[in-house]
């Protein structure tokens, strides 16, 4: 038989023969401790985890399934998906290193990387974001020990060429970190791309209902396992069972839901491009983006998260266009079920060298409502956006 679908693969696993008789999703065990019948069995690991810490059976399918899907030979578990994100960079890095990164990167891993690790002597460095990848590696010091890469990047959706940069990054003995949470370890393979650890939030696609914190990070490579391993270990991270049979539970749909919302998003986002309100429509699927050709090459799919740059304006026109909405909700995340849209200009204040804007940036996730439901709900909010200029 010819390797299976990432569709079929996540069902597959839930299905599989030779286990007798059992439910198809595994049971909620809640538990600290963990009893063994005998002294000489209270350490022998083969015979399930010694404490709650090491997760039950929700967290272990819920590992081995991300895993399968990432293509890594291990998978951790992390309570959110920030906590995915600093869990490789506590792991790999020391005092007197760096960290390479794109001055798009998601906010609280800026935030992380600026005042945590910089308090204990890891600095960060931030490239252009629509640098290409050899212009990133040549950036690369004596110091830098990881570059961590978005593709897209967050809020602005500029491209990098991926494997060039892993490949580079490689040749000069510096790590990659990638976080994946755009693609949903779908439309994207970091590792099968060359990266040495792939992150997800999977409190977004993942999850896919807004009802849950995790996060997971992947990887292959020995040493890296290992770094990881024991950080991961000695911090003491852990997830519930709850949250991870929920996880589970959605990662079953992923693809569906994934390429539904993709589908949505296009319908969604052609209309905003084909407005005079509207500058530019920032997403790399989109023929015209920047970063399409990229994308086009290494991307099976595409997330339905996307950025809008307004024609003119100003941030009080911005609150009336969002204010006027009934169907897109009002908050922070995406990837699950429902439609939302932040106003994202303030962010821009934080970046080393903040992009110039025609007016307002806006971020839109189109969730599974009927995309013609969803423009007209466009419409409404653009027409308040209009008489908040007149």
């Amino acid at each position: 038989m010819d390797p299976l679908s990432d569709r079929t693969r996540l069902i597959a696993a839930a299905t599989r023969r030779g286990e007798g008789r059992r439910p198809v999703n595994p049971p909620i065990e809640r538990a600290s401790t963990m009893l063994s019948d005998a002294v000489d069995d209270m350490r022998d690991g083969s015979l399930g985890p010694l404490y709650g810490i090491d997760g039950t059976a929700s967290q272990t399918a819920l590992r081995q399934a991300i895993a399968d899907l990432e293509g890594a030979e291990h998978c951790w578990l992390a309570p959110s998906g920030l906590a995915a994100v600093t869990l490789p960079l506590l792991a790999l890095t020391r005092p007197g290193e760096e960290v390479l990164t794109t001055d798009a990167v998601y906010g609280p891993s800026r935030r992380f990387l600026t005042r945590y690790l910089a308090a204990r002597g890891v600095t960060a460095r931030f490239h252009a974001p629509d640098a290409t990848a050899e212009e990133v590696a040549a950036l690369i010091s004596e110091r830098t020990r990881v570059v961590l890469i978005e593709a897209p990047g967050s809020l602005t959706m500029e491209m990098i060429d991926v494997p060039a940069l892993a490949a580079a990054a490689r040749a000069r003995g510096v790590l990659t970190v990638m976080d994946n949470t755009w693609a949903a370890g779908l439309a994207f393979k970091p590792l099968a791309h060359g990266v040495d650890v792939s992150l997800q939030a999977l409190t977004k696609y993942v999850g896919g209902h807004s009802d849950l914190m995790l996060g997971a990070v992947c990887a292959s490579d020995p040493a890296v396992v290992k770094a990881i391993a024991e950080a991961h270990e000695d911090i003491g991270l852990c997830v519930s069972p709850d949250d991870a049979w929920l996880a589970l539970r959605g990662l079953r749909t992923l693809p569906i839901r994934y390429a539904e919302q993709a589908w949505s998003m296009r319908q969604v986002a052609d209309w905003m491009a084909a407005r005079p309100e509207v500058s530019r429509v920032l997403h790399p699927a989109l023929p015209g983006d920047p970063g399409h050709a990229l994308w086009k090459r290494d991307f099976t799919g595409a997330a339905s998260l996307f950025g809008v740059v307004m024609q003119g304006g100003d941030g009080k026109a911005a609150h009336a266009f969002l204010d006027a909405l009934r169907l897109f909700g009002l908050g922070y995340s995406w990837g699950g079920f429902e439609s939302l849209i932040t106003y994202e200009t303030p962010q821009m204040a934080f970046r080393v060298n903040p992009p110039e804007l025609e007016g307002p940036l806006l971020r839109l996730h189109v969730g599974l409502e009927d995309p013609t439901e969803l423009i007209a709900d466009l419409e409404t909010g653009l027409a308040a956006w209009r008489a908040a200029l007149a």
